[in-house]
């Protein structure tokens, strides 16, 4: 199925949204709103490293485990966190229990931290790449969205330079949709229309 599915509620929305409740909010609420705050792209870029290899669904479950372990994702906490702190998140049966990926985002904290002494900031460092305008895409069928572009491998370049980790040009893509970076809403769905006004706002 490729189109916008109506939902029993009468709201067409993005086929991906399943009947979930926590989906449905995340997807009505979250997804494809513009976001601009340093912070709160970290987060969320953080969070979409350790989704790779599973779906998002599985770390929206736990997003408010990983917010109360990785304290609160204020970068300058997570950067001072030793090995010992590591092994105990490995002990978390609350997130997803992957060493690399928690050592990724500990890496990922001190490159972030630098990147805000050092410029713009991290949200403008991001933005760039789209002249600090959200794209909005208008795609009627699901088949039509990529998995990466031709921005999302710059901005995965650019990111591992700084020593970020788990920022693959899939990963950034799918970051870049949930930030609202890109409007991937289809058509038919009721937020395509919110949050192409949103991103106008700016």
């Amino acid at each position: 199925m490729n189109a916008a599915v109506l939902h029993p509620d009468g709201i067409k929305r993005c086929v991906w949204a399943t009947q979930d409740p926590l989906y449905v909010a995340y997807h009505d609420e979250e997804w494809g709103v513009p976001e601009w705050d340093d912070r709160a792209l970290y987060e969320k870029l953080m969070l979409d490293g350790f989704q790779a290899g599973l779906s998002w669904i599985t770390i929206l479950r736990k997003r408010d485990n990983f917010r109360r372990a990785f304290s609160y994702f204020d970068p300058e906490r997570i950067a001072r966190y030793t090995p010992k702190k590591v092994e105990r998140l490995m002990q978390d049966a609350g997130i997803v229990r992957n060493r690399a990926k928690i050592t990724g985002a500990v890496n990922s904290a001190r490159a972030f931290l630098k990147i805000m002494d050092s410029g713009p900031g991290f949200s403008d460092m991001l933005w760039k790449h789209l002249d600090g305008k959200p794209k909005d895409n208008k795609f009627r069928e699901r088949k039509q969205i990529p998995t990466e572009s031709e921005i999302s491998r710059a901005v995965s370049k650019e990111l591992l330079s700084h020593g970020f980790k788990f920022v693959g040009p899939t990963i950034v893509y799918a970051f870049m949709q949930a930030v609202g970076m890109v409007n991937d809403h289809l058509t038919t769905c009721h937020r395509h229309a919110t949050c192409a006004e949103l991103a106008k706002r700016k």
